[in-house]
């Protein structure tokens, strides 16, 4: 386990008026999959406050490397080269070490590597499309990819999904486990979404918000975009589509 459960402290509660509501008419899979009581909340339990443990041999070489990890040998995946990086910080804003976070996403045309993704764009056959990574011991974290397209999704009559990442975060227990989607800023898609309106205030929405950071560009390679995430807390990075989780 992460920690010892008679020295873990309990998490900070999570201020729900940030995080988007389980029922929105706009995002129609809510509505079925929402919740039709009001949530009940527990004081933190010894299962919850301590998680697993991960050790960097669990990590390959080329995990956060998108560009590389589905290449075959000397090639690389097609797009727009960025890096994706930023600190995972608890509540009180400490670094969070050792954490593991994933990622998933489109490849530069807009579509997933799965197979019941039927968008007409093409597949790019050295882009995989996820990854992953462990924080360093001040929180820090970075991926090198290619910026994701927009797709068209089947919501409404003509909705499109904003670029963006899907992040899974596993902090130091499980109750500050997070998944959430990260934009990139200046999109004009991002106030169409039916999905990221679920979010009740821009200050939320601004948390799920990359920036560009010019200072962290590799000249002639790749943009630099900065996404910090918080587990717990006021100024918790909101969770993906639900309020529950972190």
């Amino acid at each position: 386990m992460r920690n010892d459960p008679g020295d873990a402290r309990p998490f900070i509660p999570r201020d729900l008026a940030l995080h988007p509501a389980a029922f929105d008419p706009g995002y129609k899979t809510s509505v079925l999959r929402s919740p039709r009581q009001a949530l009940i909340s527990f004081q933190n339990t010894p299962t919850e406050i301590t998680g697993p443990m991960f050790g960097h041999d669990t990590i390959g070489p080329l995990d956060h490397d998108l560009t590389r990890n589905w290449a075959q040998p000397g090639l690389s995946a097609i797009g727009e080269r960025i890096i994706v990086h930023g600190r995972l910080m608890d509540g009180e804003g400490r670094p969070v070490p050792d954490a593991l976070i994933e990622i998933w996403q489109t490849n530069a045309g807009g579509r997933y590597r799965h197979v019941r993704d039927t968008y007409v764009a093409p597949l790019d056959p050295n882009f995989g499309g996820c990854g992953r990574t462990l924080t360093r011991e001040d929180g820090s974290y970075a991926f090198m990819t290619v910026r994701p397209g927009a797709y068209p999704w089947p919501n409404r009559a003509n909705d499109w999904r904003p670029a963006h990442i899907h992040f899974s975060v596993f902090g130091h227990g499980f109750a500050q486990r997070l998944i959430t989607q990260m934009y990139f800023e200046g999109d004009p898609s991002i106030p169409l979404c039916p999905i990221v309106g679920t979010v009740p205030d821009a200050e939320g929405i601004a948390m799920m918000t990359a920036t560009l950071d010019m200072d962290a560009t590799v000249p002639f390679d790749a943009r630099a975009w900065r996404f910090d995430i918080v587990l717990r807390g006021r100024r918790s990075t909101p969770f993906e589509n639900r309020p529950e989780g972190n």
